[in-house]
């Protein structure tokens, strides 16, 4: 079984398993709780954040943005976390910002509508240089199964339909256009310049 974060950042791994795993059973929520659920070993594999992942079996797949992702936010207010995130969290104490933080499908209906908040990616960038790794494909069994999909997925050009891009226009109250904008922003392989990111991650997160 899989986990399933609910959000657009994985669109397209979810229509790479529809069209080539569609037999697998997926677990659906929000990262923190794919978290909970990986280490308790409810499921056999999923993207976690990348704070949960040091020290787990991991390929070389995540969500990474480069300069600016618009789904992970901290916005003016109090200081709060989100409970649906780790990765993030953690990310605003290390760029020592204070306010909201928000990510997922709500953050980024609020970067859409102009709100006060900045790109906790493009922060990151602006200090490092380096694009930011919020999660990293983990596996608790059946790693040759996992390595063969990976590679497979990352291997493709994933093509969304638009009645899909609609489907989720719909659900999340933006545009298919900007919904495709932001999918532009997010890569999934991890290469040279992702690896260094995340080892100063967590370096940093220490």
């Amino acid at each position: 079984m899989l986990g399933h974060i609910d959000y657009i950042n994985l669109l397209p791994f979810h229509i790479f398993l529809k069209k080539h795993y569609f037999y697998y059973t997926t677990k659906k929520s929000y990262p923190a709780k794919i978290n909970e659920m990986f280490e308790k070993k409810i499921v056999d594999a999923a993207f976690i954040s990348s704070i949960k992942s040091k020290n787990k079996t991991c390929l070389d797949a995540g969500i990474i943005a480069n300069k600016k992702v618009l789904s992970v936010l901290i916005c003016d207010g109090e200081n709060k976390e989100d409970f649906e995130s780790n990765t993030s969290n953690v990310l605003a104490k290390i760029l020592k910002q204070k306010g909201e933080v928000i990510i997922g499908d709500k953050a980024l209906k609020k970067y859409y509508s102009n709100a006060k908040c900045k790109d906790l990616a493009s922060l990151w960038y602006e200090k490092y240089k380096l694009p930011f790794v919020f999660a990293r494909f983990c596996i608790n069994k059946n790693k040759k199964d996992y390595q063969k999909m990976i590679k497979l997925f990352l291997s493709k050009k994933i093509y969304i339909p638009q009645y899909i891009l609609k489907k989720y226009a719909k659900k999340t109250n933006l545009n298919p256009k900007q919904i495709q904008d932001y999918l532009n922003l997010i890569t999934y392989k991890l290469n040279y310049k992702e690896k260094k990111a995340l080892k100063k991650f967590f370096k940093l997160a220490n």
